[in-house]
């Protein structure tokens, strides 16, 4: 029985514990947050360009619009 037990204390947990995160895992998630973070990003970057572009078309629009109805 001597040889199933831990030599550390009881509320110590063993080195190979499954409840112990891996140092792989953390940088690997870290990893997929960056790449998420970069993605959203330029998703942004695209939208606020869009917006720009219809904000600028749309006040060409009005103010050209009227010099077309009046003649």
């Amino acid at each position: 029985m001597t040889m199933l037990t831990h030599a550390r204390g009881s509320f110590e947990r063993a080195p190979y514990s499954s409840e112990r995160q891996h140092p792989a895992g953390r940088g690997a998630a870290k990893a997929r947050a960056t790449t998420i973070r970069g993605f959203l990003a330029g998703v942004l970057t695209i939208l606020a360009a869009g917006t720009a572009v219809a904000a600028i078309m749309a006040l060409k629009i009005a103010i050209y619009l009227p010099r077309f109805i009046h003649h």
